[in-house]
């Protein structure tokens, strides 16, 4: 498995990383949790040497699985792990924002408790919100960097402008973004910005919910179930599902150049530029992340790029 150097100071990663959304069980039609341990420690067997969670995914419980997946592992393989805060719940399960430094402080604490950490590798601000509590919140979390509860912090779906408030502090490690061949938005502004200041980049959704993967037909995304958000989403609804469908196929024309899966060749994609530092990609099965690291081995060429692209993209092979 490649490995890239996270921004400037942060630890040398795995192209390729677990993604424990769909671990929460809340928000993708439940997955089953045995699967969920036996795709984590696979992938690690694959060479994957991080995995990226938050608190409200599951409301916890993906954090608890991951746990309980990694203490199973001797400490030397243990992987590196990667989670969020800012996001909080009441009772009713609703979720709000916080930056506030109490807040902070109680989620890292309850994060290093189900994860069963004494400190946590990558610590990212989950939303920018509330906006005006983004200098506050920065200041908190450097605290507890100088405490030693987290090593790196980083940041996930911020803006230019949002980063350039956080640098004037201490620069980020990391900047979490979606990206994938149908969500191109930071290829414009973000992905410059973080290659000029040195700011690793972790790009979330690189398959758009599994879209990308080549299995989700017309058909089978109209019987997703009632408790799938993708269900709601615009990539997944007319009039964008046509197109979507349609990029799908080209992607299946490249896998097919290369001997490979569609799911291999859109994570390739997002990889093709060093800027991007690593992929985030949920795992299913032990049967799925031993598919999708081979991922990181694929080389796509130019022909495949303007395929995939269309000539003339803002990045060469």
């Amino acid at each position: 498995m490649k490995r890239r150097r996270l921004g400037r100071s942060g630890p040398e990663i795995s192209v390729i990383g677990v993604g424990a959304w769909a671990a929460g069980g809340d928000e993708w039609g439940g997955q089953n949790q045995k699967d969920s341990i036996d795709a984590i420690q696979q992938a690690i067997a694959c060479g994957v040497n991080w995995i990226d969670t938050a608190p409200t995914y599951g409301l916890g419980f993906s954090e608890e699985l991951v746990g309980r997946a990694i203490a199973q592992l001797p400490s030397s393989e243990r992987p590196m792990v990667f989670t969020k805060c800012s996001r909080v719940w009441g009772e009713d399960g609703a979720v709000r924002s916080d930056l506030s430094p109490a807040s902070l402080r109680r989620e890292c604490e309850a994060s290093l408790t189900r994860l069963g950490l004494d400190q946590i590798d990558v610590y990212q601000i989950h939303q920018p919100a509330p906006e005006p509590d983004l200098e506050q919140g920065w200041e908190a979390l450097l605290g507890l960097q100088e405490e030693g509860k987290v090593r790196h912090l980083g940041v996930s779906n911020f803006t230019v402008g949002q980063l350039e408030r956080l640098r004037s502090i201490a620069a980020p490690v990391s900047l979490q973004p979606s990206y994938s061949l149908i969500d191109r938005n930071i290829e414009e502004a973000l992905l410059p910005h973080c290659r000029s200041n040195g700011v690793g980049v972790i790009v979330w959704s690189p398959l758009m919910r599994g879209l990308l993967a080549g299995h989700l037909t017309r058909e089978a995304v109209a019987a997703l179930p009632a408790d799938d958000s993708r269900r709601t989403e615009v990539e997944f609804r007319e009039p964008r599902l046509s197109s979507n469908l349609a990029l799908v196929e080209r992607v299946r024309g490249v896998a097919r150049r290369h001997g490979s899966t569609p799911a291999q060749i859109a994570i390739a994609w997002t990889l093709r530029d060093p800027v991007v530092t690593g992929a985030i990609v949920g795992m299913r099965s032990a049967a799925h992340a031993e598919t999708i690291g081979i991922a990181s081995t694929i080389e796509l060429d130019a022909d495949d790029l303007d395929e995939l692209s269309g000539a003339g993209g803002l990045f060469g092979p």
